[in-house]
């Protein structure tokens, strides 16, 4: 039985109507990025307070934190990000969510990320460290742009920084937008450190978001190699088919649902129960 979450902010900015769409489409879990148009760590207790009541009273629970730690430049200040990570962790001991989405920075235009390796991996050790703290999980998303945008690097993280509180996040789609053909050129390299799934899939041709299947992100396969392999964690439907913003992504309630069809679709296609 796999387990499916979402990032419900991609359905509505007001979070009862999240809750509501997601509950109607059968998600017991949900992936919390912003609500009310702000992003999670910039929400207040009375705020944070609100959603937890909302979250109960639709019977779900948290999967992960869609934070924005480590989606800044390399060069900019880190000790106030290290507080907002610790931040971030305050957010998800109090959804009870077991983790934080995270990124491995942004690397200057034109620069070599490969010349920026020790002040991220500085940095990454320093977030982990303090997930470790919290028994917290990070998990990274492969995000275009950052140090850790394709396979070989983000193995390069998972490996220097060698603790069991940082994982990865796979995101296939994200991975065909820097020309990588995800299961084909990462999926074995990647597997034994990979935690968590995200669902959306994309063209190589152009780097269009499309749905699960509906592109070059070799679901398919992935999801064949999982079953394989007995994965047993969360598929986290982040569909990106409207609007991209500084908040992450949104696609409205209709295009939300069209994402989760072609999901389950799938799922059920190559008969693999789900919840």
């Amino acid at each position: 039985m796999w387990t499916l979450s979402g990032f419900i902010d991609e359905i509505s900015p007001d979070f009862k109507q999240q809750c509501e769409v997601a509950s109607g489409l059968g998600l017991g879990y949900v992936e919390v990025r912003s609500a009310w148009g702000t992003n999670i760590l910039d929400l207040d207790r009375s705020q944070l307070s609100t959603m937890g009541e909302i979250l109960k009273d639709y019977g779900l629970k948290v999967s992960s934190i869609g934070s924005p730690i480590g989606k800044i430049m390399i060069d900019d200040d880190f000790p106030s990000h290290l507080e907002r990570m610790r931040h971030a962790v305050e957010v998800a001991q109090t959804f009870e969510a077991p983790y934080i989405r995270i990124f491995s920075f942004f690397i200057p235009e034109g620069a070599d990320p490969d010349s920026r390796r020790d002040e991220v991996l500085n940095r990454m050790r320093a977030l982990a460290e303090v997930a470790k703290g919290a028994d917290v999980i990070l998990v990274h998303e492969n995000e275009k742009d950052i140090y850790g945008d394709i396979p070989r690097r983000c193995l390069d993280i998972v490996t220097s920084v060698s603790a069991p509180h940082l994982q990865l996040a796979w995101d296939a789609a994200n991975f065909v937008q820097v020309g990588v053909r995800p299961f084909t050129d990462g999926y074995a390299m990647l597997r034994p450190h990979v935690g968590y799934i995200q669902i959306k899939d994309a063209l190589l041709t152009d780097g269009t978001v499309v749905v699960a299947g509906a592109g070059d992100g070799e679901v398919v396969e992935t999801i064949r190699a999982l079953r394989a392999d007995g994965f047993d964690g969360f598929f986290s439907l982040e569909p990106h088919l409207g609007d991209v913003n500084a908040l992450g992504g949104f696609s409205g309630p209709e295009l939300f649902t069209q994402s989760w069809k072609a999901f389950t679709e799938i799922l059920t296609s190559e008969g693999i129960a789900y919840a």
